[in-house]
């Protein structure tokens, strides 16, 4: 049938399609949008919190990104070598005469893909429903967000609150109000890493002061992040805190904040004793192999099957643990593990499986603020308060090794970061959007001040602040300048396409968020090689142990 987008007519297979507010709904289990030109870029829709989203001009193809042994951990591992321009749930074109063109999915487990001159969208089991749009790009987002608002939920979805009574939790997960600030919060990761310790960090939260205190830095929570675990999938404390992680929580609640905590719960690996004793609980392939969730810890990486009873029962056992120990802010990370295809208990679509994972830990939870991170996108959305909607942004700009040799977007750097967080700001009305922390340390930095200051900028944007600046590590400028960053709250408008005024200043971030040119054949070569030693786990092993002594190097000559 012919529709009316981009002021012409276009040609679709659907033969369910109805007009809606600014455009239309389509019924189909594969949709094809026959374009009337062919498209000059196309708006890549990454599958979880990390994997890379942005226009990119349709001459400059993105490759597969290396090394394959991260695939699980950065992409969806199903199109990870896919190298037609494609995303996740929803894909836009913009047409020679600068129209957008836009189709997204109203469901889950559904796929874009621009093949030559037509918009292809396929649900990987059954029919769902698409929108069909056209026109301003933000206008398009707004009503897509609306749309993905009355399915899933915004902010808590309101479900879960039999939930909670089911798991005995007392809550009202169902009102979260998305107009309020998120919590500004202090994090241990992007100074210490795992090297922490229970006097280190007792040591900073001193060094903080009371929060309503006149020299107190304002945080409203004090994340402990990874490296307090016995190991993943053994979420106990370890020797480095002697006094319990509730001794810690309470200490934290002391100064008048909240404690907040860091887990991984859907990772386990070998030498965990889930692992050990509970096998059957980790997903599997046809053919019994457990399935690759990737490598990290020195460790190859398995997942949760989210479907198993009894790996749901240790997922609300381990939160309530949480929660027992005063954690009121919950940081869960590469909860991309239950979204990964495999076979399951339950045989059930892979993001539903992963959302009933969700739906457990939300209930478990209660009221604490649960953030998500390196996350599948939509099917978290209305079970979580905080989406990280990038990769993490880690003390450089961008580099060599990641643009050129392995082409890997989904890497920790700045750019890497700015430029998947800012295509992604249109899932605000839905969700807090958190862009990863800000820095205003020189020590142990290698940003520049305009670098440090778009980082601030994209914080205030998204109204999430966080950081991992050690007050020991500030000068006295840098600590007066983080104060009034915590505490302002200056009027956000966005003026054009890539640009915002905020307060009094505005900031363009087009510099920063395009793509960085296609490496030349030699380049590539390289990265080849790089990026197969990257795929041999003995030498990973040896990689991590080097990073780790390097990091116990610089904080001995920089005690906190």
């Amino acid at each position: 049938m012919d529709i009316q987008l981009a002021n012409q007519t276009i040609t679709t297979n659907a033969t369910d399609c109805h007009l809606t507010k600014g455009g239309y709904i389509a019924a189909a289990s594969l949709l094809t949008l026959n374009l009337p030109s062919a498209p000059v870029s196309y708006l890549y829709s990454g599958w979880q919190s990390w994997s890379l989203t942005a226009w990119v001009d349709t001459d400059r193809p993105v490759r597969p990104m290396r090394p394959s042994s991260m695939h699980p951990m950065q992409t969806d591992p199903v199109y990870a070598r896919e190298t037609r321009p494609h995303g996740s749930w929803y894909g836009a074109v913009e047409l020679p005469n600068g129209q957008t063109v836009f189709l997204g999915a109203l469901g889950l487990e559904s796929h874009v893909m621009l093949d030559r001159q037509s918009l292809v969208g396929w649900y990987e089991t059954g029919n769902g429903e698409w929108f069909l749009a056209s026109g301003d790009e933000t206008e398009i987002f707004v009503r897509y967000a609306e749309l993905l608002g009355e399915r899933f939920g915004k902010g808590r979805d309101a479900s879960t609150s039999v939930l909670c009574q089911t798991f005995g939790v007392n809550a009202q997960a169902n009102a979260q109000d998305l107009h309020s600030a998120p919590y500004r919060v202090w994090c241990s990761w992007y100074s210490l890493y795992t090297e922490i310790y229970e006097t280190q960090l007792l040591k900073i939260l001193n060094d903080l002061d009371p929060f309503d205190s006149a020299q107190g830095l304002p945080f409203d929570v004090f994340q402990v992040d990874d490296g307090w675990q016995v190991g993943i999938g053994d979420w106990e404390p370890n020797a480095k805190f002697p006094s319990g992680m509730d001794r810690l929580a309470a200490r934290v609640k002391e100064t008048g904040r909240k404690a907040g905590l860091w887990l991984a719960p859907l990772l386990i690996v070998p030498s965990s004793s889930v692992y050990r004793e509970h096998r059957d609980w980790l997903l599997h392939d046809e053919n019994g192999k457990l399935v690759s969730a990737g490598f990290n810890w020195g460790e190859q990486l398995y997942a949760l099957d989210t479907t198993h009873p009894a790996a749901l029962d240790w997922l609300a056992a381990l939160m309530k643990i949480v929660r027992g120990w005063g954690y009121d802010y919950a940081k869960l990370d590469f909860l991309y593990a239950g979204a990964l295809p495999g076979k399951r208990y339950v045989d059930m679509p892979r993001e539903a499986a992963y959302r009933n994972g969700l739906k457990v830990i939300r209930a478990a939870l209660g009221e604490a603020y649960f953030l998500t991170c390196a996350a599948p996108i939509l099917p978290s959305i209305g079970l979580c308060d905080g989406i990280r909607v990038g990769p993490d942004v880690g003390e450089t700009y961008t580099s060599h090794r990641d643009d050129d040799l392995l082409m890997n977007f989904a890497a920790p750097g700045v750019r890497n970061a700015l430029r998947t967080t800012f295509h992604r700001l249109w899932l605000q009305p839905l969700v807090h959007t958190d862009p990863d922390v800000v820095y205003f340390r020189s020590r142990q930095n290698n940003l520049t001040p305009e670098q440090k200051s778009l980082l601030q900028d994209m914080a205030q944007i998204c109204n999430f602040k966080a950081t991992s600046d050690i007050p020991a590590w500030l000068t006295d400028s840098e600590r007066s300048a983080l104060r009034e960053f915590l505490e302002s709250r200056p009027e956000v408008r966005k003026t054009g396409r890539t640009a915002y005024q905020i307060g009094d200043h505005e900031v363009d971030f087009d510099l920063h968020i395009g793509m960085p040119s296609q490496p030349d054949k030699f380049t590539n070569l390289q990265g080849a090689f790089i990026s197969g030693l990257a795929n041999v786990p003995a030498l990973m092993k040896v990689f991590d142990k080097l990073g780790k002594n390097s990091l116990k190097k610089k904080l001995k000559q920089n005690p906190v």
